[in-house]
């Protein structure tokens, strides 16, 4: 009977323990893919069921007649425990997937380039997101919803993603890559943000079925806010939209919507949808006047100062 408690224990254990939150740089991992950053959230399970659902185990025995005495007891109270030895947590509750596409800027070969700016960059400095994050790097052309997809459903196989609560944001040219893969895939994106930029796919009509926030600047001389409003008459060519939300900010520069990532609302915004509810939030507001404030609280950038000080050191 000791060695029952003992196995409660240690399941009971297991099942508590805390994965903290990790960035890496996925190079080459799936193929047709792009490379890409991958940010895991912290994950505390804090479940104690003991059922088979709440813990995951490595080569069950499904011989009972092969256990003993103590073993069939605790398998009777708490499910299959056969190779207890290999008992690992149990997988943490679902969490939301965010993919953030870049612009043209950071494209390339090099995923630190991806750190100047964007979903990553602004967890480093602390931004806290609780989901996973995806933030793949384009070579140099056009996003490819396919490409994007494939990483998407390559790490949705591996962890415990939410699939209803899918989410894109991107600007420039990440931001006609964030209208493309929502028209693309209409059916697998709860929500996104565009920025600054337009569309590229003849069929726009998929934009419709998904709540979607354009915002684009009128003073942008690198993308024309006449991208935007194309993608917007498109949208109303198509049919009736609800789901969209259309802003356009008066003397706004190209670069100043970057501030965006940054702001704790753009994720709640988006988190505000799933799948299984199609329905545009019109609560949260975003506004020129928030972005002032973006970086607040945040770790500080290398300035021209801190480079001269270190160039005299």
């Amino acid at each position: 009977m000791r060695k029952v408690i003992s196995i409660i224990f240690l399941i009971l254990f297991c099942s508590s323990i805390k994965v903290e939150a990790k960035l890496t740089a996925q190079n080459r991992v799936v193929e047709g893919g792009y490379n890409y950053w991958f940010y895991e959230p912290n994950n505390t399970d804090t479940t104690t069921s003991t059922s088979n659902d709440s813990i995951l185990l490595v080569n069950p025995t499904s011989n009972i007649d092969s256990l003993t005495s103590e073993e069939k007891i605790a398998r009777e109270l708490m499910g299959d425990f056969s190779n207890v030895p290999h008992f690992v947590p149990s997988q943490p509750n679902l969490k939301p997937l965010v993919i953030f596409l870049h612009g043209r800027s950071l494209c390339g070969n090099n995923l630190n380039k991806l750190l100047r700016y964007g979903s990553i960059d602004a967890i480093k400095k602390g931004r806290e997101i609780d989901a996973y994050v995806i933030a793949p790097q384009n070579p140099g052309t056009f996003w490819k919803p396919e490409n994007i997809m494939t990483i998407v459903d390559w790490v949705s196989e591996r962890y415990p993603i939410d699939t209803n609560r899918i989410y894109v944001l991107g600007m420039s040219l990440g931001g006609y890559g964030t209208i493309d893969l929502v028209a693309t895939y209409p059916n697998r994106i709860a929500a996104a943000m565009a920025l600054c930029g337009g569309g590229s796919r003849k069929d726009l009509s998929g934009l419709n079925e998904v709540p979607l926030w354009i915002i684009h600047g009128t003073a942008d001389r690198a993308v024309s806010v006449n991208e935007s409003r194309k993608v917007k008459n498109q949208m109303e060519e198509a049919g009736e939209t609800p789901l969209l939300r259309y802003d356009e900010w008066a003397g706004v520069n190209h670069g100043a919507l970057a501030r965006l990532f940054y702001l704790e609302d753009t994720y709640k915004w988006l988190f505000k949808h799933t799948l299984d509810n199609r329905t545009v939030d019109k609560t949260i507001s975003i506004t020129q006047s928030d972005t002032k404030n973006a970086y607040k609280g945040f770790k500080h950038r290398s300035s021209s100062k801190n480079k001269s000080k270190a160039k005299k050191k």
